[in-house]
């Protein structure tokens, strides 16, 4: 059951709109049309000698969601239709979050119309959006970090004798694997963040489900940069579809590092479900510290 819709205009400016308490808002949710999975464009293509068709391609459209509201004094009539104005302006992007009794996910789209009933006896009005991107995202977002170093506990406390037996307070892994339980029911791509505790030489990532890689030459990262991947930097590479890129992040500044790429690399994308990574570094000491940042996408509320 759908519980809230908040609106965030192009201003950062934010308005709630609950279904069940509408009075604070002045605006009662009537109905919202184009939450549910967005439509599909099958593509084929016909064979002459073959009954029906061969499976080309296929994509999701853009979402059309429709809302219609109706108005309370708030303190007027004219008040409530105006502050639709304010929070559905015309041709501009605004964010529409819903919360229902088990999720909270967010969507991004440009008003395409507002269209008040202004002589009506009960004014209402109708909001039409489009969004470019037809998935839902989760609010917040998750986070996985993995080292080849796992601490086993820490807290304050000396380990210097000469004569007793250091206590291990952490271990260095030999099979450096990120297992991502991903809950979206699309696809989605991640930002991958490679944080250089030593300097690692050329690293690979590696999907183990699809035995897909994805790797970064130290030697071209020099040619760019001047300098080797070295301690301290980072590497930012995002898979997200529309803004895919890889940037190496060192004093403060980041530079296009997309050519040090192996160009067979791929972009990972995570799918619903157990994902496992892994990585290996050119020089078998080094330490890096791999962090998967995302948001888990539905295709409907």
């Amino acid at each position: 059951m759908i519980k809230s819709l908040t609106v965030t205009n192009p201003k950062g400016e934010t308005l709630k709109l609950e279904l069940a308490n509408p009075d604070p808002s002045g605006l009662i949710v009537q109905k919202i049309e184009g939450l549910g999975p967005p439509k599909a464009n099958i593509n084929t293509t016909e064979m002459a000698t073959l009954d029906g068709s061969l499976f080309a391609s296929s994509r999701a459209t853009n979402r059309n969601i429709v809302i219609n509201l109706a108005f309370l004094f708030a303190p007027t009539i004219e008040d409530a239709r105006q502050k639709t104005y304010k929070f559905f302006p015309i041709k501009k992007p605004i964010t529409i979050e819903i919360e229902t009794d088990n999720r909270q996910a967010a969507i991004t789209g440009y008003v395409e119309s507002n269209t008040p009933d202004i002589f009506s006896q009960s004014e209402s009005t109708q909001i039409s959006l489009v969004c470019p991107d037809p998935y839902f995202y989760e609010i917040g977002g998750s986070e996985k970090v993995y080292t080849k170093v796992q601490p086993n506990f820490e807290f304050p406390f000396s380990n210097e004798s000469l004569t007793e037996n250091l206590i291990e307070f952490g271990i260095i892994t030999e099979d450096p694997r990120a297992i991502l339980h991903y809950i979206g029911d699309v696809d989605t791509g991640t930002l991958i963040t490679i944080h250089a505790l030593t300097a690692p030489g050329d690293v690979t990532l590696y999907n183990v489900d699809t035995r897909k890689s994805f790797k970064i030459f130290d030697d071209r990262i020099k040619t760019i940069t001047g300098a080797s991947f070295g301690a301290g930097d980072d590497i930012l590479i995002s898979t997200i579809k529309g803004e895919k890129y890889v940037r190496l992040l060192r004093d403060g500044v980041e530079t296009n590092i997309i050519s040090a790429i192996d160009l067979s690399s791929d972009w990972f994308q995570l799918s619903n479900g157990i994902n496992t990574f892994s990585f290996v570094t050119e020089e078998e000491e080094a330490n890096i510290a791999v962090t998967f940042t995302y948001k888990n996408a539905f295709g409907g509320i």
